[in-house]
């Protein structure tokens, strides 16, 4: 491994993802802020420090439970995007746009857990 996880496509797509999360948080309501919205950012923040944090590690088995934490961060962020929409505070198309960019992730980290195990 003789580059840096700031290489990986997946960090890469992941931190697009956070990004994305925070601005489709922001026009949230203010009750919500401690509530739906900042646990929506904390998985969302997860994805990419938990693939960070894994390839700073020095086996690949300590990377690949890192990148399985990623995917149960993801799945998490899915199901409080999910429960947002449901409340009313996510617009159908911004769900849906957010759960293919998810998806997106999810099958980049399942392709390097795989590759990994090779």
């Amino acid at each position: 491994m003789g580059h840096t996880y700031r290489d990986l496509r997946v960090w890469q797509e992941s931190v697009e993802m956070a990004i994305n999360v925070y601005g489709l948080t922001r026009a949230f309501p203010k009750e919500e802020l401690y509530g739906l919205t900042s646990q929506i950012r904390r998985s969302a923040i997860s994805v990419g420090s938990d693939i960070a944090e894994g390839q700073g590690r020095l086996s690949k088995k300590d990377f690949r439970h890192f990148l399985s934490q990623a995917r149960g961060s993801l799945f998490e962020m899915e199901t409080q995007l999910v429960i947002a929409a449901r409340l009313g505070h996510v617009p159908e198309p911004s769900l849906k746009a957010m759960l293919k960019q998810s998806g997106a992730v999810n099958a980049m980290v399942t392709g390097l857990m795989q590759s990994m195990s090779a």
